[in-house]
């Protein structure tokens, strides 16, 4: 089921790429969504703004975990272009043990600064305690999370999609059924989401690095590989910790952000939660094509195809920009109705709705711009560019920073809303003249 995508016409060879990796991300988003409509509707309004208060850390966590990982595949992608299937082997032994440290790390740090990250967050004190817990409970299951994101970014780096999106409906439906037993059954609350949210992702792990040992054997280590390789860690590291740090960067910069949509209440992050999560389900064609963007320029560029690697950028930049504005169109048809999907009917709408209907009009009437970012940002992380790409996000982060302080300052949630167009413009447009230095420099070269 590998795919090699240094042939054929680059927007079918994308498009066929990037439609099961939307599936994927769509399923992927159902973890954390199924958590907040569960508890919207059987727990209450106050459970939910405490699962959205931490949403932005979740991201944080997740996102470093997703961003390091798929770094350590970029050169197994490449090393797969080229048709070094024995360096492919030792990058995949590589990324393994470089993941056991990553999760060490991660565990550790995550469940030391929750207490003092949700005060900095100005979490509001009559829903600390259920954030406090779910949170934790995220950090102390990380480990599931990079693992699923290391074998699936395996696999993407061999052109195969759809095995992973096959355990993610499975880990999906598990998660929502776990959800229901822990919250209804047991009565556990916030913390029975997290812990189904945990059980599920290492469901994924554990069915998706199952398939690799018994099915791709392109992937699997053979058993003089298991120490580190020196030369390979340096090359995984320079493109891993850029691409962690890269997700770690933006998502501080939503933290601030949260921060300042707390100052107005538990009613306006309820309603800011919820708009929130449709919004991220929204993105996720943006970041399908965006991820299959990443794979393609990893093998083009193994393979020495510059020429190839702009046409499908080309390509890729038509597939997002239309995606977003369609995307853009349909989340403000649905929005009031889809509202109701996260609460009971005890719950004012009425009082939410103008949170939520600010939040989005302001939001995608910027689809666009933040379209573009995942096709800069993927296609020079897919050539070994790591710096450039974790720039964009500094660039993100300082504008989000100083729109949302602007927002406190002020005391306005439109200007607090405003903190994502603000950075996804900023960001599209540094990326954009980044990418261009970097193929000048290539077709130089």
């Amino acid at each position: 089921m590998e795919l090699d995508m240094t042939k054929g016409r680059p927007m079918s060879v994308l498009l066929k790429f990037a439609l099961p990796l939307m599936a994927g991300n769509l399923f992927q988003q159902f973890y954390n969504m199924a958590d907040t409509i569960i508890v919207g509707r059987f727990v209450g309004a106050d459970a939910l703004a405490a699962v959205g208060a931490t949403g932005i850390i979740m991201i944080l966590l997740t996102g470093f975990a997703q961003g390091i990982t798929s770094g350590f595949s970029i050169l197994t992608s490449q090393r797969y272009g080229a048709g070094d299937l024995k360096g492919v082997k030792r990058s995949v032994a590589n990324g393994i043990v470089l993941s056991l440290a990553a999760s060490a790390v991660l565990t550790v740090l995550s469940l030391a600064s929750m207490r003092p990250l949700l005060h900095f967050m100005n979490t509001p004190e009559d829903i600390f305690q259920e954030a406090y817990t779910y949170i934790m409970v995220i950090g102390a299951g990380i480990t599931a999370s990079v693992f699923y994101n290391l074998f699936s970014a395996f696999l993407r780096a061999v052109g195969n999609s759809r095995v992973p999106l096959f355990f993610l409906i499975f880990s999906s439906c598990l998660n929502v059924a776990l959800d229901l037993l822990f919250i209804l059954c047991f009565g556990m609350g916030t913390q029975g989401a997290a812990l189904a949210t945990v059980a599920a992702q290492a469901a994924s792990a554990i069915l998706c690095g199952g398939y690799i040992y018994m099915k791709v054997p392109v992937l699997t280590p053979s058993a003089g590989m298991r120490k580190l390789n020196g030369h390979d860690a340096r090359l995984q590291l320079s493109m891993g910790i850029p691409m962690g740090l890269q997700f770690a960067i933006t998502a501080f910069g939503g933290i601030v952000m949260q921060s300042a949509v707390n100052l107005f209440g538990t009613v306006a992050v309820a309603a800011y939660t919820a708009a929130g999560k449709l919004e991220s389900l929204a993105e996720q064609g943006m970041v399908a094509i965006g991820q299959a963007a990443a794979v393609y320029g990893g093998q083009n560029f193994g393979k020495g195809d510059y020429k190839r690697i702009r046409e499908g950028a080309r390509a890729a930049l038509l597939a997002e920009i239309t995606y977003g504005i369609l995307a853009a169109l349909c989340m403000c048809a649905i929005l009031e109705s889809a509202l109701r999907i996260f609460f009971s009917g005890d719950v004012d709408l009425a009082a939410m709705l103008p949170w939520a209907w600010t939040y989005t009009k302001i939001c995608t009437a910027f689809f666009v711009p933040l379209s573009t970012i995942f096709v800069f940002r993927n296609i020079m992380q897919g050539c070994g560019y790591g710096f450039l790409p974790m720039a964009g996000g500094i660039v993100e982060m300082a504008a989000r920073f100083l729109m949302a302080f602007a927002a406190m300052g002020m005391k306005n949630y439109a200007a607090a809303c405003f903190c994502h167009p603000v950075a996804w413009t900023s960001a599209a447009v540094f990326l954009g003249g980044a990418y261009l230095w970097v193929m000048r420099k290539e077709k130089m070269g």
